[in-house]
């Protein structure tokens, strides 16, 4: 039988390991998908790849699932950050579910002179990435930070990672990335841009590479996909 479910799982996995479920995913798994004893689950963990477990324990509000083979060896991605302004809330979960999609390994909210949403709810987002890595095949779960200000992750920025700047105010103009591999992080604005202060650092910052997205102006959730696979095609793992 082949298993169709995937499943994260916040515990290390091994071989003949017990793995009790949570409340919800009993009634996903149970509930919702009708699993009974003996029905394969794929499971993993963000450290050790996919493993192929089977029902050991099925119930109402709870159950467990015994542990058997790895079924694929963990696979890392790139040592990307995905900067970005929230913007209204589905839009944001939007944001954050692609990035997990193509393969950012960190995700980080940031306030900027002109973010129009002030506040955001990590753990929800976090369950988001989740969602979006048991969808997509993926076996890691980019961590989503607590936002922060942009100003005050700059004071603070680690040269040694790159930053692709995605600025709308080059849309129109050919401007390419460096052939350079190492961390990179890509910055995306808020919905009425940068302002006129932070295009400035930005563009005096040595190790910051201001770029266009084509030729027009995109909203911010497109504009998040559009760098993500720029940056992917021109120096991620979609070359493979």
């Amino acid at each position: 039988m082949t298993a169709k479910i995937r499943l994260y799982v916040d515990q290390p996995l091994g071989q003949g390991q017990s793995v009790p479920v949570t409340r919800e995913q009993a009634h996903y798994l149970f509930g919702v998908m009708r699993l009974g004893a003996g029905a394969p689950v794929l499971l993993f963990d963000g450290q050790s790849g996919e493993w192929l477990a089977e029902v050991e324990e099925a119930g109402k509000r709870g159950g467990s699932l015994r542990v058997g083979r790895q079924v694929r060896p963990m696979q890392m991605p790139p040592d990307l950050w995905l900067i970005f302004a929230p913007i209204k809330k589905a839009r944001t979960d939007f944001i954050v579910e692609k990035a997990t999609e193509m393969g950012a390994a960190r995700i980080v909210p940031v306030q900027t002179e002109f973010t129009n949403s002030g506040r955001i709810q990590r753990d929800r987002l976090q369950a988001h990435a989740v969602e979006a890595a048991e969808q997509c095949g993926g076996t890691f779960v980019p961590e989503v930070t607590d936002m922060q200000r942009l100003d005050r992750l700059l004071d603070n920025w680690n040269a040694t990672r790159r930053i692709m700047f995605c600025d709308e105010a080059l849309a129109g103009e050919t401007a390419g990335l460096p052939a350079a591999p190492g961390p990179w992080a890509i910055l995306i604005g808020p919905e009425g841009g940068f302002s006129k202060a932070e295009r400035d650092r930005l563009r005096g910052m040595e190790h910051a590479y201001p770029v266009p997205l084509g030729p027009r102006i995109l909203r911010a959730d497109t504009a998040a996909v559009a760098a993500l696979t720029l940056w992917q095609m021109s120096l991620g793992d979609w070359r493979r």
